[in-house]
């Protein structure tokens, strides 16, 4: 199963979307929308290795300097992803078992 997450309203969602030619081939969703459930983040976590290389340190709700003082590892980045749909690296592609952070696979 081919899948993107992605956000809708993300510029840089749109312009990475608009350079795959096979887009048409992927299920599309929108994080915010349909947030990312524990099971699909558990396994981008085993792919990836850690839940902070899937963690968007650009969003703006990171800028609070509570919320980057209440990390102290990786189970607070994955409470965080969880809890809010903006701290998760985007968009992310499912191909079977390849996954692709910010660009297809």
């Amino acid at each position: 199963m081919k899948r993107v997450f992605y956000l809708s309203t993300c510029d840089k969602c749109k312009r990475i979307l608009s350079e795959v030619e096979d887009i048409d081939t992927y299920e599309l969703i929108d994080i915010k929308q349909h947030p990312i459930s524990e099971a699909v983040l558990d396994k981008l976590y085993l792919s990836m290795g850690s839940y902070e290389s899937l963690f968007n340190k650009r969003a703006i709700k990171f800028k609070d300097e509570k919320i980057k003082s209440e990390i102290k590892g990786d189970k607070d980045y994955r409470r965080l992803i969880l809890a809010e749909y903006t701290f998760i690296k985007r968009p992310i592609f499912l191909n079977g078992e390849k996954i692709g952070v910010e660009r297809a696979v």
